[in-house]
Protein backbone atom coordinates (compact mmCIF):
# COMPACT_ATOMS: atom_id res chain seq x y z
CA UNK A 1 0.00 0.00 0.00
CA UNK A 2 1.51 3.48 -1.00
CA UNK A 3 1.59 6.41 1.62
CA UNK A 4 -1.12 8.08 -0.51
CA UNK A 5 -3.58 5.19 0.08
CA UNK A 6 -2.50 5.20 3.52
CA UNK A 7 -3.38 8.55 4.06
CA UNK A 8 -6.26 8.97 2.08
CA UNK A 9 -9.28 9.90 4.08
CA UNK A 10 -11.95 9.64 0.99
CA UNK A 11 -15.20 11.77 0.64
CA UNK A 12 -17.92 9.48 0.15
CA UNK A 13 -18.99 9.28 -3.25
CA UNK A 14 -22.61 8.52 -2.74
CA UNK A 15 -25.69 9.33 -0.64
CA UNK A 16 -28.29 7.15 0.12
CA UNK A 17 -31.06 8.44 -2.54
CA UNK A 18 -33.39 5.00 -1.68
CA UNK A 19 -36.99 5.08 -2.72
CA UNK A 20 -39.13 2.99 -0.71
CA UNK A 21 -38.59 -0.65 -0.94
CA UNK A 22 -41.38 -3.07 -1.69
CA UNK A 23 -42.62 -6.17 -0.33
CA UNK A 24 -40.67 -7.98 -2.89
CA UNK A 25 -37.56 -6.15 -2.21
CA UNK A 26 -37.28 -6.30 1.53
CA UNK A 27 -38.67 -10.20 1.62
CA UNK A 28 -35.24 -10.67 -1.15
CA UNK A 29 -33.24 -9.31 1.26
CA UNK A 30 -34.20 -10.93 4.53
CA UNK A 31 -34.46 -14.72 2.47
CA UNK A 32 -31.51 -14.63 0.12
CA UNK A 33 -28.83 -12.10 1.53
CA UNK A 34 -27.99 -14.73 3.69
CA UNK A 35 -27.06 -16.97 0.48
CA UNK A 36 -25.67 -14.42 -1.57
CA UNK A 37 -24.56 -11.52 0.46
CA UNK A 38 -20.91 -10.57 2.10
CA UNK A 39 -20.88 -9.11 5.57
CA UNK A 40 -18.33 -6.43 5.65
CA UNK A 41 -15.08 -7.35 7.88
CA UNK A 42 -11.63 -5.64 7.44
CA UNK A 43 -10.06 -8.94 6.86
CA UNK A 44 -9.06 -10.37 2.70
CA UNK A 45 -11.53 -12.36 1.21
CA UNK A 46 -10.87 -16.17 0.02
CA UNK A 47 -12.65 -16.13 -2.81
CA UNK A 48 -11.98 -19.56 -3.57
CA UNK A 49 -14.02 -20.36 -0.67
CA UNK A 50 -16.39 -17.75 -1.24
CA UNK A 51 -17.65 -18.79 -4.67
CA UNK A 52 -17.04 -23.30 -3.59
CA UNK A 53 -14.53 -22.70 -6.52
CA UNK A 54 -11.33 -21.09 -8.46
CA UNK A 55 -12.43 -18.97 -11.39
CA UNK A 56 -11.41 -15.44 -12.88
CA UNK A 57 -14.05 -12.78 -10.10
CA UNK A 58 -15.23 -9.42 -11.84
CA UNK A 59 -15.78 -6.98 -9.91
CA UNK A 60 -18.50 -4.35 -10.61
CA UNK A 61 -19.04 -1.70 -8.25
CA UNK A 62 -22.59 0.34 -8.42
CA UNK A 63 -24.70 -2.26 -10.00
CA UNK A 64 -27.89 -0.22 -9.66
CA UNK A 65 -30.85 -2.48 -10.21
CA UNK A 66 -28.58 -5.06 -10.93
CA UNK A 67 -29.87 -6.91 -14.66
CA UNK A 68 -26.55 -6.17 -16.10
CA UNK A 69 -24.82 -8.30 -13.31
CA UNK A 70 -27.02 -10.62 -13.43
CA UNK A 71 -26.63 -10.88 -17.48
CA UNK A 72 -23.12 -11.27 -17.05
CA UNK A 73 -23.45 -14.13 -14.77
CA UNK A 74 -25.56 -15.76 -17.44
CA UNK A 75 -23.79 -15.37 -19.96
CA UNK A 76 -20.18 -16.11 -18.46
CA UNK A 77 -21.35 -19.37 -15.60
CA UNK A 78 -17.23 -19.83 -16.16
CA UNK A 79 -16.65 -16.55 -14.34
CA UNK A 80 -17.11 -15.37 -10.75
CA UNK A 81 -18.68 -12.13 -10.42
CA UNK A 82 -19.33 -9.99 -7.06
CA UNK A 83 -21.45 -6.45 -7.08
CA UNK A 84 -21.02 -3.86 -4.69
CA UNK A 85 -24.07 -1.55 -4.08
CA UNK A 86 -25.32 0.42 -1.60
CA UNK A 87 -28.79 1.42 -2.64
CA UNK A 88 -30.76 -1.61 -0.98
CA UNK A 89 -34.05 -1.46 -4.13
CA UNK A 90 -31.48 -2.56 -6.29
CA UNK A 91 -29.92 -5.49 -4.54
CA UNK A 92 -33.21 -6.39 -3.50
CA UNK A 93 -33.75 -6.98 -7.39
CA UNK A 94 -30.88 -8.35 -8.22
CA UNK A 95 -31.32 -11.24 -5.20
CA UNK A 96 -34.76 -12.01 -6.53
CA UNK A 97 -32.81 -12.48 -9.94
CA UNK A 98 -30.66 -14.58 -8.51
CA UNK A 99 -33.12 -16.80 -6.80
CA UNK A 100 -35.17 -17.53 -9.61
CA UNK A 101 -32.74 -18.25 -12.35
CA UNK A 102 -30.62 -20.32 -10.09
CA UNK A 103 -27.10 -18.51 -10.40
CA UNK A 104 -24.82 -19.47 -8.09
CA UNK A 105 -21.62 -17.49 -9.45
CA UNK A 106 -22.37 -14.27 -8.06
CA UNK A 107 -21.93 -12.83 -4.31
CA UNK A 108 -23.52 -8.70 -3.43
CA UNK A 109 -21.78 -6.48 -0.71
CA UNK A 110 -23.67 -3.53 0.70
CA UNK A 111 -20.85 -1.62 1.92
CA UNK A 112 -18.77 1.57 1.07
CA UNK A 113 -16.89 0.06 -2.43
CA UNK A 114 -13.67 1.75 -1.29
CA UNK A 115 -13.42 0.00 1.81
CA UNK A 116 -14.11 -2.88 0.48
CA UNK A 117 -11.87 -2.66 -1.97
CA UNK A 118 -9.29 -1.46 0.61
CA UNK A 119 -10.08 -4.27 3.31
CA UNK A 120 -11.86 -7.60 1.84
CA UNK A 121 -10.41 -7.62 -1.84
CA UNK A 122 -6.59 -9.25 -1.90
CA UNK A 123 -3.99 -7.59 -4.10
CA UNK A 124 -3.46 -8.82 -7.92
CA UNK A 125 -7.25 -11.30 -7.09
CA UNK A 126 -9.39 -9.66 -9.80
CA UNK A 127 -9.71 -10.24 -13.66
CA UNK A 128 -11.92 -7.50 -14.44
CA UNK A 129 -13.05 -4.05 -12.48
CA UNK A 130 -16.34 -2.71 -13.76
CA UNK A 131 -17.47 0.85 -13.12
CA UNK A 132 -20.65 1.75 -15.25
CA UNK A 133 -22.40 4.98 -14.99
CA UNK A 134 -21.15 6.12 -11.68
CA UNK A 135 -22.14 9.33 -10.21
CA UNK A 136 -20.81 12.10 -12.05
CA UNK A 137 -21.37 14.84 -9.69
CA UNK A 138 -21.71 17.72 -12.09
CA UNK A 139 -21.53 20.96 -9.85
CA UNK A 140 -17.80 21.60 -9.50
CA UNK A 141 -18.27 22.26 -6.14
CA UNK A 142 -19.38 18.47 -6.23
CA UNK A 143 -16.21 17.16 -8.13
CA UNK A 144 -14.29 16.29 -4.49
CA UNK A 145 -17.12 13.58 -4.52
CA UNK A 146 -16.30 11.81 -7.70
CA UNK A 147 -15.33 7.64 -6.95
CA UNK A 148 -12.64 8.01 -9.80
CA UNK A 149 -9.66 10.27 -7.62
CA UNK A 150 -5.60 9.87 -7.94
CA UNK A 151 -5.91 7.56 -4.72
CA UNK A 152 -8.69 5.46 -5.61
CA UNK A 153 -7.01 4.74 -9.21
CA UNK A 154 -3.76 3.40 -7.16
CA UNK A 155 -5.95 1.58 -5.01
CA UNK A 156 -7.99 -0.17 -7.81
CA UNK A 157 -4.81 -0.79 -9.92
CA UNK A 158 -3.34 -2.85 -6.51
CA UNK A 159 -6.43 -5.07 -6.66
CA UNK A 160 -6.61 -6.34 -10.59
CA UNK A 161 -3.87 -9.00 -11.12
CA UNK A 162 -1.10 -8.19 -14.20
CA UNK A 163 -3.24 -8.00 -17.38
CA UNK A 164 -6.35 -7.47 -15.96
CA UNK A 165 -8.68 -4.48 -16.98
CA UNK A 166 -10.42 -2.47 -15.77
CA UNK A 167 -13.57 -0.78 -17.76
CA UNK A 168 -15.22 2.54 -17.05
CA UNK A 169 -18.31 3.90 -18.92
CA UNK A 170 -19.77 7.61 -18.21
CA UNK A 171 -22.39 9.76 -20.52
CA UNK A 172 -20.58 12.92 -18.74
CA UNK A 173 -18.43 14.07 -21.06
CA UNK A 174 -16.75 16.13 -18.23
CA UNK A 175 -16.19 13.84 -16.20
CA UNK A 176 -14.85 11.35 -19.09
CA UNK A 177 -12.36 13.70 -19.77
CA UNK A 178 -11.62 13.95 -15.25
CA UNK A 179 -11.30 10.03 -15.67
CA UNK A 180 -9.01 9.97 -18.44
CA UNK A 181 -7.09 13.05 -16.71
CA UNK A 182 -6.63 10.90 -13.50
CA UNK A 183 -6.33 7.23 -14.90
CA UNK A 184 -3.84 8.30 -17.28
CA UNK A 185 -1.18 9.50 -14.77
CA UNK A 186 -1.40 6.39 -13.20
CA UNK A 187 1.43 4.43 -13.94
CA UNK A 188 0.30 1.26 -12.96
CA UNK A 189 -3.02 1.36 -15.64
CA UNK A 190 -2.38 1.30 -19.53
CA UNK A 191 -4.78 3.09 -21.42
CA UNK A 192 -5.97 0.51 -24.00
CA UNK A 193 -6.96 3.12 -26.34
CA UNK A 194 -3.39 5.31 -26.03
CA UNK A 195 -3.69 8.24 -23.38
CA UNK A 196 -6.62 10.23 -23.96
CA UNK A 197 -8.58 7.48 -25.74
CA UNK A 198 -12.01 5.96 -25.51
CA UNK A 199 -13.17 2.88 -27.19
CA UNK A 200 -16.70 1.97 -28.48
CA UNK A 201 -18.96 -0.03 -26.21
CA UNK A 202 -17.37 -3.19 -26.52
CA UNK A 203 -19.86 -6.30 -27.61
CA UNK A 204 -19.59 -7.98 -24.01
CA UNK A 205 -21.08 -4.74 -22.22
CA UNK A 206 -24.50 -4.59 -22.49
CA UNK A 207 -26.70 -1.01 -22.74
CA UNK A 208 -27.88 -0.14 -19.20
CA UNK A 209 -30.70 1.35 -17.64
CA UNK A 210 -28.71 4.78 -17.27
CA UNK A 211 -27.04 4.73 -20.30
CA UNK A 212 -30.63 4.45 -21.94
CA UNK A 213 -31.86 7.35 -19.94
CA UNK A 214 -28.25 9.12 -20.61
CA UNK A 215 -29.12 9.17 -24.23
CA UNK A 216 -32.46 9.96 -24.14
CA UNK A 217 -31.70 13.33 -23.00
CA UNK A 218 -28.93 14.05 -25.54
CA UNK A 219 -26.03 12.25 -24.08
CA UNK A 220 -22.69 10.99 -25.77
CA UNK A 221 -21.23 7.91 -24.24
CA UNK A 222 -17.87 6.58 -23.70
CA UNK A 223 -16.61 4.08 -22.54
CA UNK A 224 -12.86 3.85 -21.06
CA UNK A 225 -10.68 0.23 -20.73
CA UNK A 226 -6.91 0.21 -18.82
CA UNK A 227 -5.07 -2.64 -18.63
CA UNK A 228 -2.85 -3.79 -15.46
CA UNK A 229 0.93 -3.21 -16.24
Amino acid sequence: MTEQEKNWRPIRSFVRREGRLTPGQQKALDRFFPRYGIEFQAEPLDFNVLFGRKAPVTLEIGFGNGDLLATLAVSHPERNFMGIEVHRPGVGRLLNQLDEQGLENVRVSTHDAVEVLREQIPPKSLDRLLIFFPDPWPKKRHHKRRLIQPAFAELAASRLAPGGRLHLATDWENYKDHMLAVLDACPALSNTAGDGGTVPRPDDRPVTHFEQRGKRKGHGVWDLVYERV
